[in-house]
């Protein structure tokens, strides 16, 4: 996960936290205004506590007996604080925090170091809302999947029918998703024509790994170059959001990268595009490259040193058939 992503909800974590205290103090106030007699609880419990630290540091003879005394007199002084709150109809834990996690206390960790259930839920997500797909993977995964869409007919001169073909794919797939964490330089190519389910499955490795936590980032190849001019042109590239949306071109778990070929291609695009997949394999981060040319097309728009990048580390996967989007 993106250190910049963690970080900013451990600052929400924060700034929930400093809310829930200050709300807190409030209800601690109109509590003493109500009820004075439990402010001064309060504070006698408070100036007990420091005595019994005080007594485990001196360590000395009787220390058991000392602290018993002072364990007992807080204990009686909570008994009457919680007498004078039963009384006055105010729920014991009134003046507690009220966490929305009480395993870590909203803070995202445990005791432990570990990080909690809640802060896993929280990366994801946040890693749903930057995927650029959040709408799209309710109904767009390897459950909804139906291979009976594509045809059992032999199609043109191609060795497998358009099903055998998607069985093949879905299952290189799924091995993607599985071995995703292994440093085994996968990364792949989509390409076909338009409406022979491309996008879908490129939706169904995204929401399999968004539900593990992983920063799956999906833009169009024009989206991407817009991202990178405007990040490097403009006085909006100050924005935050738009630092973290270009990192992320770099630093995100997964990158698909959508249409490629449809942009306008130039010296500037191919220095750019080639950037970003090759600093992407350098480091380890994985890419998904999805286009309606084929790699013949592709190899007359881009130069030979991008080509051969992609071609050299990129398993290839043709999506053929009948446009499945007139099958409906």
């Amino acid at each position: 996960m993106n250190d910049s992503v963690i970080r900013e909800i451990l600052k929400n974590y924060e700034s929930k936290l400093d809310q829930k205290k200050r709300e807190q103090t409030i209800r601690v106030r109109e509590i003493y205004n109500l009820i004075p007699r439990i402010e001064e609880i309060d504070k006698k419990i408070a100036s007990l506590g420091v005595a019994t630290s005080k007594e485990i540091l001196k360590n000395s003879g009787c220390i058991e007996n000392k602290i018993e005394q002072l364990q007992h007199q807080i204990q009686s002084l909570k008994q009457e604080k919680a007498i004078l709150m039963t009384e006055n109809n105010i729920p014991i834990n009134y003046t507690d925090i009220a966490y929305d996690c009480v395993r870590c206390k909203d803070t995202g960790y445990l005791e432990n170091g570990k990080k909690c259930n809640c802060f896993k839920q929280a990366l994801i997500r946040t890693a749903y809302k930057m995927s650029n797909l959040e709408r799209m993977l309710a109904k767009e995964n390897f459950q909804t999947f139906n291979i009976n869409l594509f045809s059992d007919e032999s199609y043109e001169n191609e060795q497998r029918t358009p099903k055998e073909n998607m069985k093949f794919i879905a299952n290189v797939c799924e091995g993607f998703v599985i071995n995703f964490d292994k440093d085994n330089e996968e990364n792949l190519l989509f390409y076909g024509t338009t409406g022979l389910g491309k996008t879908f499955m490129c939706n169904c490795i995204a929401k399999n790994l968004l539900d593990k936590g992983k920063i799956v980032l999906y833009q169009t190849a024009f989206n991407i170059l817009d991202i990178i001019r405007t990040y490097k042109f403009k006085d909006i590239a100050k924005d935050t959001s738009y630092q973290l949306a270009y990192n992320l071109l770099f630093s995100s778990d997964l990158l698909i990268i959508d249409d490629l070929g449809t942009e306008l291609t130039t010296a500037f695009t191919n220095t750019e595009m080639f950037n970003i997949i090759n600093s992407r394999l350098v480091n380890g981060k994985k890419t998904i490259i999805s286009t309606n040319h084929h790699p013949r097309e592709l190899s007359q728009m881009y130069s030979d040193r991008f080509f051969s990048r992609i071609f050299g580390k990129f398993i290839e996967l043709k999506f053929y058939g009948n446009d499945l989007r007139w099958e409906e």
